[in-house]
């Protein structure tokens, strides 16, 4: 069986029809396979796909609804943050803050050689934003970083 991704991260989420609609919009994903739960109110599995690769979302479910994992609202934050590769992040970050997401750094010249910056979700999950700007040897990238953190010493 050949697989097209051999990880897919799964958000959990308080709205799930909603974060798909702020995926959607934000990093340009194409819908996937959705199922609603039998309450007809929350998602019990959604897809976006975004460069060909997935990404699954539900809504939260009780242990006793077979769910296991928790949204970032009742665990009171979220331990992961994923990272994507865009074209203009930028644009992204300004784009997800119109839809709701709060910045958590704001987007600049990093020393790897891309503008990079963070965001929260309306949802609770954390993005990091990179567009990588040119590509750089190992050796290129540890002494930008000696300087980098030289500066804040």
């Amino acid at each position: 069986m050949q697989r097209a991704d051999q990880f897919v991260p799964h958000l959990i989420v308080i709205d799930g029809q909603a974060a798909l609609k702020f995926y959607k919009e934000v990093f340009g994903a194409e819908g996937g396979d959705c199922m609603m739960a039998p309450d007809g109110k929350r998602l019990m599995h959604g897809e976006i796909v975004l460069d060909g690769h997935k990404l699954f979302l539900s809504d939260e479910f009780t242990e006793a609804e077979g769910g296991t994992c928790k949204m970032p609202q009742t665990l009171g934050g979220t331990c992961v943050r994923i990272t994507i590769m865009v074209d203009d992040a930028d644009t992204i970050v300004e784009l997800a803050v119109s839809r709701g997401a709060t910045v958590l750094m704001p987007v600049a010249d990093m020393f790897w050689g891309a503008r990079y910056g963070k965001i929260r979700d309306p949802f609770g999950h954390e993005w990091g934003i990179n567009q990588q700007l040119k590509e750089m040897s190992k050796e290129e990238t540890d002494a930008a970083a000696q300087d980098f953190f030289a500066g804040k010493e």
